[in-house]
This record gives C-alpha cells, sequence and structure tokens, in this order.
C-alpha cells in the first residue's frame, strides 16, 4: 500500500470552479441566468467568465489579489464567484446595507486592487473611495512620506444592467466592456493548490479592525456539496436569489445552482411584488433568505401577490423564527428547512434535516421542529455543544446549555491579518463560536441564546460591543449597554439602555431617545441603529462592575415594536425595580 502514490489521475485540488467548466459541457443548452428580459446559457456563462478572467489578468492582477464588489444580486454579481478565482484573485462581496465608511475601511483592510460598483450604488462608492483617498493623504504626510497616495486606491469599474446600460461612469472601464475585451480563447489554468483563498468575506465593517474570513477552494468545495445535498436540491432547479450574494457567497449557492445545472433567477430588489412575480414566471423551486422575508411575503399586498402552484423549498437561517411564522409560510406553499451557520463556517454550517414520522404530528408541532437548527452538514466532521470551562460535552437533554463548537474542512482559513483573533477562535481542536445552544436526545441542536454581542437583524449580524462603543462617544452618555430585542419584522434588533450625565443645571431629563437614534444615524449603518432607547438612573452591575446585560435582556422582552409609543403596562414597575439595584 505505501508503494501507491498521488498523480495527476488519482489526486485534482477541490475547488468549486469544476462545477462551472461542467455546467458549460453537460447542460450547455440549458438556461444558467435569468434576469429580467436577459438570459443566458450555461456555455454562455461560462465563455463570459473566461472572457472576465483573461481581462482581469490584462490588467496586472496577480495571485491572491482581493478584488471588491458592491452589488445587488445582479448577472454581473453572479459570474465574479467564477470568474475572479479563475484569475487567480480573491473575491469580496461588500455588504450593500454599510455606510461610506464602512466600505472605505473593507477596502483598505483588503488592499483591493479593483473595485467593481454596481451603478445603484455609485454615491455610496463615490464617498467611500473620497474617504479612502483623505485616509491615504495623511497616511502619506504622517507615516510614509515616500508612499504615493494612489497606493491604496483600486481600479473602479462600473456595473451598468446588461440589457439597459445607464451610462453611469465612476471610473474609466465598464463591466460589459471588460467581457466584450476579453480573450474568447482562454483556458483557464488548473488551481494547483485546494487551500489556496477564494473569498474573502467580513463579519464586520463597523470598526478600524473589521474581521475579514478567508475561505479555501477545498473549503468551498465542500461546504457547496454539503449544502445540495443536505438540502436535497435535486437537478436543473430554479433558483431565486431572495439571499444577497454578499452573505457568505450566498451561502456557497452561487456554486452549487452551478453544481445542479440550474438556474438563477437574479433578483434586484428584495419585494414581494418581485419575488411573487418571478415565483410564478419563472416556476422557482428553491430560495434562500433569512425571516424578514417571511413577514414581507405573508404581509403582501393582493395587487403583489401572484398565483402559482407547486411548492418552493425555502432554507433559512439567523434567529430562529417563530414557529407561527413558519405555520404561515407552509399555508403560502412554502417549504421551509432551518439551519444554522456562520460567516467563518462557509454559511449553513447545521440544517434541521425532516424525518418522515414527524409528518404524522400537528402541523404546530412541526412548526416547532422546524425551528431547531438541527444536525451537522456533511463536511463538518463534528459539531457539540460543550461547558467551555472543562470541554465536555453537555447531556443530551435538550436543556443543558453549552457553547456551539465546530470542526471540519468548511471551516475558515481563518481572519485576514489576525492570528491573535485566529488563534482564539481555534481552541483544543475546535471552531468556537460564541453561541449558546441545547442538544435534544434525538441528537438535534437548537439554539438557546446569543452570544452576548451578536444581534441578528434581518440576517444582519450586529455586534453590541459595537453599537455601545459608538453611543460611549455620545457627551452625555454615561453608561451604555445594547441587548436584542424582539422585532416582529426584523427578527431582532437592538435595544440600548443608557444612564447619562447631567448638564450644567444639574439635569438629566434634556437627553432624549430622538436625540441618541439621531446620534447613531450619523456614525452607524442604518440597521445597527437601536429601535429603542431606554433611560435608567444607573445600569445594573455586579460587584465587580460588570454590567448585567441578563436583567437588561429580561425588560427589553417587555418591549415590542408595533408602529407606535405604547408602553406595557409593567414597564414602570421592572424599571423601578432596576434602579434599585
Amino acid at each position: 500500500m505505501d508503494q501507491l502514490g498521488k498523480c495527476e489521475a488519482n489526486y485534482v485540488a477541490l475547488t468549486p470552479l469544476t462545477f462551472l467548466k461542467r455546467a458549460s459541457s453537460v447542460y450547455a443548452n440549458r438556461t444558467s441566468i435569468i434576469y429580467e428580459n436577459t438570459r443566458f446559457t450555461w456555455r454562455q456563462t461560462y465563455e463570459r467568465c473566461c472572457r472576465l478572467a483573461s481581462s482581469l489578468l490584462s490588467l496586472n492582477i496577480l495571485k491572491n489579489d482581493v478584488i471588491s464588489v458592491l452589488a445587488p444580486n445582479v448577472p454581473a454579481m453572479y459570474e465574479m464567484h467564477f470568474a475572479v478565482p479563475i484569475a487567480g484573485a480573491v473575491l469580496n462581496t461588500i455588504n450593500t446595507r454599510l455606510d461610506a465608511k464602512n466600505v472605505a475601511t473593507i477596502l483598505r483592510h483588503s488592499e483591493a486592487k479593483v473595485f467593481f460598483v454596481d451603478y445603484q450604488y455609485v454615491p455610496l462608492a463615490r464617498e467611500a473611495l473620497r474617504l479612502l483617498m483623505v485616509d491615504s493623504q495623511q497616511n502619506q504626510t504622517s507615516q510614509s512620506p515616500s508612499a504615493a497616495p494612489e497606493s491604496f486606491i483600486p481600479l473602479v469599474i462600473v456595473i451598468d444592467d446588461v440589457d439597459s446600460p445607464k451610462g453611469v461612469r465612476l471610473g474609466e472601464l465598464e463591466y460589459e466592456q471588460l467581457i466584450h475585451m476579453g480573450n474568447p480563447r482562454f483556458v483557464p489554468t488548473e488551481i494547483q493548490d485546494e487551500w489556496n483563498p477564494i473569498s474573502l468575506n467580513y463579519t464586520s465593517g463597523t470598526t478600524s479592525e473589521p474581521k475579514g474570513v478567508v475561505y479555501s477552494h477545498r473549503g468551498a468545495y465542500l461546504s457547496t456539496l454539503s449544502l445540495i445535498l443536505g438540502w436535497e436540491m435535486g437537478s436543473e432547479p430554479v433558483y431565486l436569489w431572495s439571499l444577497p450574494m454578499f452573505h457568505c457567497n450566498g451561502w456557497t449557492f452561487t456554486w452549487g445552482v452551478a453544481a445542479r445545472g440550474g438556474t438563477n433567477v437574479c433578483l434586484r430588489n428584495t419585494t414581494a411584488y418581485d419575488i411573487y412575480r418571478n415565483i410564478a414566471s419563472h416556476k422557482v423551486t428553491h430560495m434562500c433568505c433569512a425571516p424578514i422575508v417571511f413577514n414581507i411575503l405573508i404581509e403582501a399586498k393582493p395587487h403583489e401577490r401572484r398565483e402559482f402552484t407547486s411548492t418552493v423549498q425555502v432554507l433559512t437561517g439567523g434567529a430562529p423564527p417563530p414557529a407561527s411564522l413558519l405555520e404561515k409560510m407552509e399555508l403560502l406553499r412554502f417549504h421551509v428547512t432551518h439551519g444554522y451557520g456562520l460567516t467563518e463556517a462557509t454559511g449553513p454550517a447545521l440544517v434541521c434535516e425532516w424525518q418522515a414520522k414527524w409528518n404524522n404530528l400537528p402541523r404546530d408541532s412541526q412548526a416547532k421542529l422546524k425551528a431547531r437548527q438541527g444536525i451537522s452538514v456533511l463536511t463538518l466532521a463534528d459539531v457539540d455543544v460543550k461547558n467551555m470551562k472543562t470541554m465536555t460535552s453537555v447531556p443530551h437533554d435538550g436543556k443543558t446549555m453549552g457553547e456551539i463548537v465546530l470542526r471540519g474542512s468548511s471551516i475558515m482559513k481563518g481572519y485576514l491579518k489576525d492570528p491573535e483573533t485566529t488563534s482564539k477562535a481555534f481552541k483544543n481542536g475546535w471552531f468556537i463560536t460564541g453561541d449558546v445552544g441545547v442538544i435534544h436526545p434525538d441528537g438535534y441542536l437548537e439554539i438557546k441564546d446569543r452570544s452576548k454581542d451578536i444581534i441578528i437583524s434581518g440576517g444582519e449580524n450586529i455586534s453590541s460591543v459595537e453599537l455601545e462603543s459608538v453611543l460611549y462617544r455620545h457627551p452625555r452618555v454615561l453608561e451604555a449597554a445594547v441587548v436584542a430585542m424582539s422585532h416582529p419584522r426584523w427578527g431582532e434588533s437592538p435595544c440600548a439602555f443608557l444612564a447619562v450625565r447631567e448638564n450644567e443645571v444639574g439635569r438629566k431629563d434634556d437627553v432624549k431617545e430622538a436625540d441618541i437614534i439621531a446620534f447613531c444615524r450619523k456614525n452607524l449603518p442604518h440597521f445597527m441603529v437601536p429601535k429603542k432607547v431606554e433611560f435608567l438612573p444607573e445600569l445594573p452591575k455586579t460587584s465587580t462592575g460588570k454590567i448585567q446585560k441578563f436583567q437588561l435582556r429580561a425588560l427589553a422582552k417587555a418591549f415590542q415594536i408595533t408602529g407606535t409609543k405604547e408602553v406595557p403596562q409593567h414597564h414602570e414597575d421592572q424599571v423601578l425595580a432596576l434602579s434599585r439595584l
């Protein structure tokens, strides 16, 4: 046995790029992309990706250079998931909900060489580049006199709609021009090392030190296979892009749809009208989304709806959706599968695989089972819930809580330029998620609480620590703590508790909720702004001075955002009790 070795015939590097090459050959004439009036086949998509890759190489893009893109779910965004790594570069898809300061931070930290910008986001990109230029000039003056300011400014390429160019120019080049200029006979180079990076995804762009999660070709390939198998995605799916492709590369379905020879229905705007219209027009079979999209579909007006007869398979993640919400979705012909994941795990790491025996249960019982996070995808070697002090596993009783830990080939390579944080994330052979959960007797895992720093709002991760740091910058804020609060539309939203300083005449009541929210809107992306601000005489603390967030979470449960200013009857009693602690 020892004499048998690896060779080119029996060992090939794992990469999702092989899915596109196979699709262009096996499914050449199948429709690959639908976007309004635009249609492409898999042969055309392969040719366009190769042309774009050759154009990027002609722009002196080198191996492992970062290429950033700020765009909605349009064909160009999809094509770059193949074209950029074909060119040997690393794709960085930027969250379109971030503000200019955060976009600039990501461009700076990633050292992006090229920046693709959809015409819709040109104003945002222009401001981000301005901030980047100012920062470069300041660095040249204060730290690096010999460095040119342009050294940190990426080449900008604008993306116009394929079928209706807008003529907007932020840079000298346009996306379709690069496709046209590309070599039609370009032959992609085979990936030699599957550990090479394929993409860079930021968990947060709101601080000067964002966490850039690096995926390998191997991890992306295996995670993709796991999800299409775990979700039982068959051949020729029609996949609606209601999940942003900037979220963990669309939970790897950017590559997965190619693997199944499916059709990508691209969607610029996630509205009820557009979702229902595309489902009915193109006979959509699959879609992914955060639970917030459930409310968009359920609350749709009659004129926004369209009739469709087949069931749409929906994979959702984020904050666990209420069982009642899942039940309403089922009545609308959406079959929901719940999963759990995070950026560091290349998207979903657990999927609530359905068991046939559950079909005999009452509908509300089925919905409660579906709200669980489930079992590990195939490429995870192991998942567990552990006591982090002893690293022992919790009993499978559905009650004993511990921290969720993961291990497997789909876990990230690490955090870009941050070996210290990477080392902390990997402990005793496990990736530490920071989330608290339980394991039920049947082996299915369920999250019981998010880690103390994370709030999931509309599918977006919000760090309470980062939000608190901004609140502390307000001149009147003495103490600040942020916790998750239930929200009927976003699932969760930030609730801020503040203790404020007296003004010059000894008053505190002149600081209003509206003042704090306005301050946050000036300094944060809008999705991070607290939906509720509550003032307390003093925040509850332990004997060592640590703020007791569990007390604040209990108080936040009394709040319900309903579009009114009404406060629960028992609210004042709770505030009074906390003020006495």
